[in-house]
Formats: C-alpha cells, sequence, structure tokens
C-alpha cells in the first residue's frame, strides 16, 4: 500500500469518525457534561453493551462511508439501493460489536471477582438473550442476521472468560465486520483494509476506558450469586 495512501485515508478516517463521536454523544448519554452512572446492575451492563455496541458500529460505518464518499456522502442516502445495503451492514456491525465488548466486559467480570466461569456465561448469555430477544430481526437487516445473531451466541457461550485479557485481543469481530459489509467497491476495501480494522480497534478505547471505570463487578457479582 502507497505509504502517502494510507496515512491520509487513515487521518480522515480517525477525522471523520471523530465528528461523529461528538455527534452521538450527547443522544447515547456518553461523555461530555452528561453525567454518568455505575454500572452495578445486570440490567445496567446489558444497557451499557447495546448502546455501545450501536455507537461502536454506527460510527464506524458511517465515518468510513463519509470518508470514502467525500462531498457525494449526503447523496448516499438517496440511493435506495445503497440504503439497503447501508442498513444491512449497519444491522451486522451491531452484531460484531455486541459480540465484541460482550466478551470484554465477561473478561472484566473474570478478572474482578471470583465468579466461576460457568456464572459468567450464564450471566452474560442472559443479558446477550434479552437484547436479541428485545431486537428481534429488524427489518432493514438481511436473511443472515439470526445467523449471525446465533454466532455471537455461541462464541459468548464457548468463551474461557478467565482467558480475556483488559486490552483490544477480544475486538476481532467487529473490524471484520466492517470490511466484509461496508458497501464500498471491492478494490478500495482491498487498499483499505488494514486502516479500517486499525480504526475501528482504536475507537474502542473510550469504551473500554469507561467501561473499567464504571463497572461495579462485585454489585454484579453479587446479583450472579442471588445475594441481591
Amino acid at each position: 500500500m502507497n505509504h502517502s495512501h494510507s496515512h491520509s485515508l487513515a487521518e480522515r478516517i480517525q477525522a471523520s469518525v471523530g465528528e461523529l463521536f461528538a455527534q452521538c454523544r450527547e443522544y447515547l448519554g456518553i461523555g461530555g457534561k452528561v453525567r454518568r452512572e455505575p454500572v452495578e446492575t445486570p440490567e445496567a451492563l446489558r444497557a451499557f453493551l447495546s448502546s455501545r455496541a450501536s455507537f461502536i458500529a454506527q460510527t464506524s460505518l458511517y465515518g468510513y462511508l463519509r470518508t470514502r464518499a467525500g462531498q457525494r456522502y449526503p447523496q448516499l442516502f438517496e440511493s435506495d439501493e445503497l440504503l439497503v445495503s447501508v442498513n444491512i451492514a449497519k444491522w451486522h456491525m451491531w452484531l460484531a460489536c455486541l459480540s465484541d465488548i460482550g466478551v470484554y466486559a465477561g473478561g472484566l467480570l473474570a478478572q474482578r471477582t471470583d465468579l466461576p466461569a460457568e456464572r459468567i456465561r450464564d450471566l452474560m448469555l442472559s443479558l446477550l438473550d434479552r437484547t436479541l430477544d428485545e431486537t428481534g430481526v429488524p427489518a432493514e437487516a438481511d436473511a443472515e442476521f439470526p445467523a449471525h445473531a446465533g454466532r455471537v451466541r455461541a462464541r459468548v457461550a464457548l468463551t474461557h472468560w478467565h482467558g480475556v485479557e483488559d486490552g483490544d485481543g477480544c475486538f476481532h469481530e467487529s473490524p471484520a465486520a466492517l470490511v466484509r459489509w461496508a458497501p464500498v467497491v471491492k478494490s478500495f476495501m482491498a487498499l483499505d483494509e488494514e486502516i479500517v480494522r486499525n480504526s475501528v480497534r482504536y475507537h474502542w478505547q473510550e469504551v473500554r476506558r469507561e467501561l473499567r471505570q464504571y463497572l461495579d463487578a462485585g454489585a454484579i457479582a453479587r446479583f450472579a450469586d442471588g445475594s441481591d
């Protein structure tokens, strides 16, 4: 890959996603002057995981498309055919993001509590199942959505929780989903793939910092143990 292309595109993607981050914060109650609440119940954790999955999915997808389309970006949403593809990509990105942040959160619970792995598995599966049941199969999603949701559930069920490290190691599904589903010309994605993957991983950093700070693992463990 041409290094000047790589550097320029990476900077433009970061700037574009950064703008979308700022626009979405108030809506999602993330950052800024919004007072953040401790994540101390299973339902609070479920809400955190779902909202941040949506946040990263949409800002990563739309940020990349806006960078690639440039001044033609608004026209993307005037094409019914392209809009269908964008919405399909959005829902697959959301599933992939839900998968990554769910595994990371379960890993934090494993690190910070004495909960056995099977209790963490059961808790994380119950949170995921409630979110998936609440969402159903969106009208904008494609026929592959249920199978993808099944793979997310299988990943959570089979995760070795005490082997999940506090870093970006488990955040591999969301970068891959953006590469797979973003509706761009394949030759462009072939050029952009490494940058796109790195950009998605980079933008998870703030979400990880937030969860580290606000997760009350002990309180959630008491719920999982039936103590509360």
